[in-house]
């Protein structure tokens, strides 16, 4: 068996430990890894600078013994040269002259033509040394013979000696001037260095390399050698940190082969606070020392891993809130653990104590009681658990008991776990027998008591459905003989009282599940009329718009619930005039394509929305109040028995609604369609109507009514200049001209403005279609009797010349009449109107005389429309006398 780690807080605290020091030690690693890797990158730059600077020293040296054996030697020995120049710039400083610039000379103190020629000689010596170097050099050289000090650099002396740079000039020459001095008395320094300088005006650093030349009989003679550093440390280590010094741990030999055997090693020290790096120059007496800050190489350290640390400190974090959230949750300390089994053990043994039948747990190997009830502690006496486990082996572990004349149910079980524990279960048969009849007693007195409340209801609604319905018929009556506010009132309420009871009673009967869909064929159009029409009163009152909206045929035949589908709709329509104070109510009936069965109705109104509080009153009524106004107060059951009946019908009610904004109610409901004959002909068939509503929707329902029933529409904008139409149907009172039907909404069905207009409601389909078949019938009528007259009136025309006059003057004019109409130049249209109203006049046809008269009325106005309509009757008028004097 593999072995397996114990999970205890000892192991994990071990384990998390042992994973920090791992952490730790290989933190330390990496650190001293990088620091090493520095110290040895910075140990062989040291050993490279080094090496450089001894170069340049053996290089300065050899520069220094040419210079003194050839060039100063040859100089005294020669004769001078007469071509030199100098330039005296301020007493005791002259400036030799040259051509080549790349160094220049400058003599301080009295000399003679001998010392400008060795001038000459070393500064043409040092250019040619110097020619491809860029830093800044210099050599001085203090002469023995006359005194005077050399100065040959690669600076700008001249420009510096007499410009700005002057008293820089004076306090350098000064002070290598007392170097070299100091240097000549020195009798036992024969060559020396200066420790490392800062050329603050030009930020070079540099050291300077003195070396003593003596004469018998003359003062010492002594070259200097400024030699700058700057081009050979690294940029990443700072010169303010380099240090020039004796070394003091190398021995001064005297052997010719010092220079090979000695050391170029470094070494490392530590000399708090600061680390330092010194490397020794072969064949000198110095030592170049390079400082680092112990901050600034800590600063870079971190720098350098600053990611690597990142990590470790998240590694450590975590392990730290590992190893805590670990031992609070799953190694909690005994006491924990102790406290918790206690409390388990307090609720184990309450469970058990709270249970309605006995419960016994027996261990047979120790013969003592694990866990029991005071049922089964009762009982246990009476009981040889033995026997009962072997009965129990044969009756599938359940058997029955009495025990003092009281029947028990035992139910026997063996532990898995221990197969010597044995559970036992008894439970009170009698008594569970005395609570069974209780309960059933119980539900029986409920149901009577629902079927009785049912009963109630029913009757109760019954009684008063009578009284009710005829004290609304009285009070219908005398409303429409008095128009008293308070008889008005009196109706609404009456009427909601009735609707109350009926709505109780139906929802009395779902409940009862007495309801069931009464479904036969009807006509969609025919009950929104009527629920229109029931309506109206109540909106006239509140001053709200209706408009019925019906996508469907008007004689679309349907097969469903007509009531059901009624009650709905009137509910909801009472309760959207009640939420409702201004604006309109719109109720839109339309199908999809795929499922012409199915229709939808929507109801949508722009009153104050609905509360949380009412839309509860979906589910269950009366949970919420209700919107109440001065006419009455919604009802609180209208949502759920709406809802109700939607699902009985087999269809879905869903309310939608937005505070301040409105509600729509949607009803979905499966209406089968009834599949009819065709027609051979419709009512309105031949019949052309020309159609002026501003409403948009308003256009569309009555454009779709008209259609439906055959007839023709026309717009003002796409009649055809001189097409005739039969009647206009328009919402403008102002436009009502000649056959017309002003239509409204307030209006409860249909009556006469005079003999050729009519006043009807276009949310009545019913409404609509009388009065267009009465206009018609009074149109033809009044037609026929035109006819016979006009048959009179066209015997004067026949006779003499009259009827060539007609034909020379009457066709111009009213051509004219139809180009100054669209001129609109209504003084030359009245003109012409006037003319052709005098000719009608001599010719006794008083048809086309009135309708002249009527011109010049349209024209003093100028409705454009209304002059085009009496334009083509005069155009119509006159073909047909032309057509009947040419038989």
């Amino acid at each position: 068996m593999p072995y397996k780690f114990p999970l205890t807080s000892g192991n994990v605290t071990r384990f998390f430990v042992v994973f920090n020091l791992v952490l730790f030690l290989a933190l330390g690693a990496m650190v001293h890894n990088s620091v090493n890797a520095w110290m040895t990158e910075k140990r062989y730059a040291m050993t490279d600078l080094a090496r450089a600077m001894q170069k340049r020293i053996d290089a300065s040296r050899f520069a220094t013994w040419q210079i003194y054996e050839n060039l100063a030697t040859s100089a005294a020995g020669s004769s001078p040269n007469s071509n030199l120049q100098e330039t005296r710039l301020r007493p005791d400083v002259y400036y030799l002259e040259k051509t080549r610039r790349k160094t220049e000379a400058l003599i301080f103190g009295s000399h003679d033509s001998s010392t400008l020629d060795m001038t000459m000689r070393m500064s043409n010596y040092l250019d040619t040394l110097w020619g491809a170097e860029n830093p800044t050099w210099s050599m001085y050289f203090l002469n023995g013979q006359d005194n005077s000090l050399i100065m040959i650099s690669t600076l700008p002396l001249k420009d510096m000696a007499t410009r700005y740079k002057e008293s820089a000039i004076n306090s350098l020459v000064d002070s290598r001037r007392a170097e070299m001095l100091q240097q000549a008395n020195a009798l036992d320094e024969r060559e020396s260095f200066s420790p490392l300088r800062h050329f603050a005006w030009q930020n070079d650093h540099y050291f300077t390399l003195r070396t003593t030349f003596n004469q018998p009989g003359h003062l010492a003679t002594v070259v200097a050698f400024d030699l700058p550093v700057n081009d050979l440390i690294p940029r990443n280590m700072p010169l303010e940190n380099f240090q020039l010094r004796q070394d003091a741990t190398q021995t001064s030999t005297t052997t010719t082969t010092s220079d090979d055997t000695s050391s170029e090693s470094t070494h490392v020290a530590l000399v708090n606070p600061n680390l330092e790096i010194a490397a020794s120059l072969p064949s000198t007496s110095l030592q170049l020392v390079y400082r680092v800050p112990l901050t600034s190489l800590a600063l870079d350290t971190l720098h350098n891993l600053m990611w690597p640390l990142l990590i470790n400190l998240v590694l450590f974090l975590l392990s730290i809130a590992g190893i805590t959230l670990l031992r609070q949750q799953s190694l909690r300390p005994n006491e924990n653990q102790s406290a918790e089994l206690d409390s388990l053990r307090m609720l184990n043994e309450e469970i058990v104590a709270s249970l309605p039948v006995g419960l016994l747990v027996y261990d047979f190997a120790t013969n003592r009681t694990l866990l029991s009830n005071k049922i089964a502690e009762h009982l246990l006496p009476h009981l040889n658990l033995q026997k009962i486990i072997n009965m129990s082996d044969q009756h599938q572990g359940v058997l029955q008991a009495t025990i003092n004349n009281e029947v028990y149910e035992i139910r026997h079980a063996r532990s898995v776990l221990s197969p010597h524990t044995q559970l036992f279960m008894m439970r009170d048969q009698d008594r569970e027998l005395l609570v069974n009849k209780k309960l059933q007693k119980a539900q029986q007195v409920l149901d009577r008591n629902h079927q009785m409340r049912q009963q109630l209801m029913h009757n109760l609604g019954h009684a008063l459905n009578g009284p009710l319905q005829s004290m609304v018929k009285q009070l219908v009556q005398l409303s429409q003989r008095d128009d008293d506010e308070s008889v008005l009132d009196l109706l609404d309420e009456s009427q909601g009282l009735a609707r109350l009871v009926d709505d109780i009673v139906l929802l009395n009967r779902l409940e009862a599940h007495d309801w069931s869909p009464d479904a036969s064929v009807f006509n969609l159009q025919d009950m929104l009329d009527e629920i229109a029409l029931e309506s109206l009163p109540l909106l006239r009152r509140k001053g709200l718009a209706l408009v019925v909206n019906n996508h469907l045929a008007n004689d679309e035949m349907r097969f469903g619930d007509r009531r059901a589908l009624r009650k709905v709709l009137t509910t909801l329509m009472h309760y959207s005039l009640t939420t409702t104070r201004w604006g309109k109510i719109s109720l839109e009936i339309k199908t999809s394509e795929d499922k012409p069965n199915q229709v939808l109705l929507q109801l949508v109104d722009t009153g104050s929305g609905l509360s949380v509080d009412e839309l509860a009153n979906v589910d269950f009524p009366y949970l919420g109040d209700t919107t109440q106004d001065r006419f009455g107060q919604a009802s609180g059951m209208a949502f759920f028995l709406c809802k109700q009946l939607c699902k009985q019908m087999g269809g879905q009610l869903e309310i939608i609604a937005k505070p301040d904004i409105g509600t729509r109610y949607n009803i979905q409901l499966p209406l089968a369609l009834e599949q009819q004959g065709e027609q051979e002909e419709k009512l309105l068939e031949g019949v052309t109507a020309l159609v002026d509503i501003a409403v948009e929707d308003v256009h569309k329902i009555v454009c779709r009514h008209l259609e439906n029933w055959g007839a023709k529409c026309l717009t003002s904008d796409e009649r055809l200049t001189g097409q005739d139409h039969d009647v206009l149907v328009t919402d403008d009172p102002a436009r009502l001209n000649g056959w017309a039907l002003l239509l409204a909404g307030d209006e409860m069905g249909h009556h006469a403005l005079n003999d050729h207009q009519f006043r009807v409601n276009f949310n009545l389909s019913n409404a609509l279609l009388d009065a267009l078949l009465a206009l018609i019938e009074k149109q033809l009528s009044h037609d026929l009797l035109e006819d016979s007259r006009e048959d009179e009136e066209a015997t004067p025309l026949m006779s003499g010349g009259y009827f060539q006059l007609f034909t020379e003057t009457v066709p111009p004019d009213v051509k004219r009449l139809y180009t100054e109409a669209a001129e609109k130049d209504y003084p030359s249209l009245a003109q012409t109107a006037h003319r052709l109203k005098g000719v009608f006049a001599m010719l006794n046809l008083g048809s086309g005389k009135q309708l002249c008269e009527a011109l010049e009325q349209h024209i003093k106005v100028c409705d454009d429309l209304t002059i085009k309509n009496t334009t083509s009757e005069i155009d119509a008028y006159v073909s047909q006398l032309l057509q009947q004097g040419n038989q």
